[in-house]
């Protein structure tokens, strides 16, 4: 069974708990502001492979805090950022999530940008106070090279399970990627170091 790690990131009240508890159990739960980190477990299957999910669902931040990436970003195998439409010092704290990902997978992970990125825009069923245009939205994941979705935790599941399985998806091609990377690496030295062992030898002969 293939372990999936994800991490959501967002400040307070964007709704990203509401979007991962409807994606974990179809339910709406409202608003509510957590003081601690939560760590989430779903067993699913996804295009006939058995998959172990885990969430991190740490408590939201203010976007002058960058210790909010300091335990998910190296444990975390994808990341889900969200935002609030009708709220734009949400949508400023997710830009700033964004490059916090990116310096921080330059800085541990040696130029590995490449880790499956949603931006979400919640809320989307208070589009009568937009503050955050959609085109905003996607202009943001286009520059991070993420992808980008609008969602109402409120009032749709399947969205928010389309995006999840989306990201899902793109997190195994990005394991089986640097899996077959770290394999070809490897047999790269041992072929090297096979060439070293018998040159020598056949030079000593």
């Amino acid at each position: 069974m293939n372990d999936i790690k994800l991490a959501l990131l967002g400040s307070e009240g964007a709704g990203k708990s509401a979007v991962l508890v409807r994606f974990l159990t179809r339910r709406f739960i409202g608003e509510y502001a957590s003081n601690a980190n939560s760590l989430y477990h779903k067993r699913l299957s996804i295009d006939g492979r058995q998959l172990n999910l885990e969430v991190f669902d740490p408590c939201s931040q203010s976007s002058e805090a960058r210790c909010i990436l300091e335990e998910p970003v190296d444990w975390a195998d994808g990341f889900v950022v969200v935002y609030n439409i009708s709220d734009r010092t949400s949508f400023i704290n997710a830009k700033n999530v964004l490059r916090q990902i990116r310096e921080a997978r330059m800085d541990n992970c040696k130029g590995d940008m490449e880790v499956p990125v949603c931006l979400v825009g919640n809320k989307q069923d208070l589009c009568h106070a937009r503050q955050v245009r959609e085109e905003e939205g996607r202009c943001l994941a286009q520059e991070n090279r993420c992808h980008f979705q609008e969602v109402s935790a409120a009032e749709s599941y399947q969205d928010i399970a389309n995006l999840f399985t989306q990201l899902i998806r793109q997190v195994m091609e990005h394991l089986k990627y640097r899996a077959d990377r770290r394999r070809y690496s490897g047999s790269k030295s041992m072929a090297k170091l096979i060439n070293n062992v018998f040159g020598k030898r056949r030079k000593s002969v």
